[in-house]
């Protein structure tokens, strides 16, 4: 069975010559559930492949490694060779992910419907921003860190960035799967009506329950790249929300910086001379110095946010209040959606 073509919008489609499974298909592609989809999972799986993916990583590899000595060859800075590999092989990742992978529409999901719940959620995040600035605030006016930050080459700022945002990945990567657990924990027939409502198995999900031989229930359990799926959903959604809250506070201190910080101050904090503060025309305080200790406090502060955010118990209620009618809808058609499959092929 060809892949079903995705609605617009991500409205639930009309069922495409009568046919349930292929109206469910639409469905997931459109709802950003690409790995629900049979012949996407398949895809995907057989693009993980390592006759696939070795050779492209390799060639990946070589390409960053002559950019990044070619790099820091030219820079004389030798922290700028890993930096531009690290930085190439993840663009590649991320690029064959997208395209070839089919997490492109995971990921337009995603966006969209953080940025639909950010009104209701902005006021609930930033709960943990007026503390983190107070903290932080201290950091920033400390000149060892001043010191730090301006001693570090461009390449070597670079990977502690990406150490942080790391960091922060693994976290949620850790976590947020105990919260598809939850949901499949929970599935039960009133579950699973509630869960198909307004959706192409409404009806089917009728008539399998009113069946003494179907079992819908029992096929609740997500595993695999349908687990990542939803996994990968949340990851983003809470990733993209601690990112605006990270770029918040780096914005916050290059303002204050700009208005607080002149360059006596900074070339006496960094130790440079002053002809090695380099500024920008007519903004004589927003310097390099500036924007490297905004950097590496602000990728720190997404590192705070994101830990703070999934342990506090406030947010989480209202986070996961929020998704959770997402996490739901796609555990309990999925599991529809698999019997009816599996009685067809029986």
């Amino acid at each position: 069975m060809p892949p079903a073509q995705v609605p617009p919008h991500g409205d639930p489609p009309p069922t495409p010559g009568g046919d349930p499974v292929a109206a469910a298909d639409a469905w997931f592609l459109a709802n950003g559930l690409s790995y629900f989809v049979p012949e996407r999972r398949r895809e995907a799986r057989e693009a993980l492949s390592p006759r696939r993916t070795v050779p492209r990583l390799l060639l990946v590899a070589l390409v960053a490694a002559g950019a990044g000595v070619a790099l820091a060859w030219l820079t004389s800075q030798v922290s700028a060779a890993p930096a531009v590999v690290l930085t190439l092989v993840l663009l590649a990742v991320v690029s064959y992910a997208l395209t070839v992978l089919h997490v492109r529409p995971i990921l337009a999901w995603a966006l969209r419907r953080t940025a639909s719940s950010l009104p209701s959620l902005l006021p609930q995040m930033t709960r943990a921003l007026p503390l983190l600035l107070i903290f932080v605030t201290f950091l920033f006016i400390n000149a060892e860190v001043w010191q730090l930050a301006a001693s570090l080459q461009t390449g070597t700022l670079w990977l502690v960035v990406l150490l942080f945002v790391g960091m922060a990945v693994a976290f949620l990567l850790v976590r947020l799967p105990e919260e598809v657990d939850r949901a499949d924990d929970a599935v039960d027939e009133d579950f699973l009506r509630r869960a198909c409502r307004r959706t192409p198995l409404e009806e089917a999900c009728e008539e399998l329950l009113a069946d003494p031989g179907a079992d819908p229930v029992g096929r609740a359990t997500v595993t695999g790249f349908e687990r990542g799926n939803l996994v990968l959903f949340l990851v983003i959604v809470q990733f993209v929300q601690v990112l605006l809250l990270a770029g918040t506070v780096f914005g916050f201190f290059l303002l204050f910086g700009a208005l607080t910080m002149g360059v006596d101050v900074q070339e006496s904090w960094t130790g440079l001379g002053r002809e090695d503060i380099h500024t920008l025309p007519y903004l004589a305080q927003v310097s390099v110095p500036l924007g490297k200790v905004s950097l590496f406090l602000g990728s720190f502060s997404l590192l705070y946010l994101t830990v703070s955010t999934v342990t506090d118990e406030a947010y989480r209620e209202q986070f996961f209040g929020l998704v959770t009618r997402e996490l739901e809808r796609a555990v309990g058609v999925r599991a529809v959606y698999l019997t009816l499959r599996e009685r067809r092929q029986g």
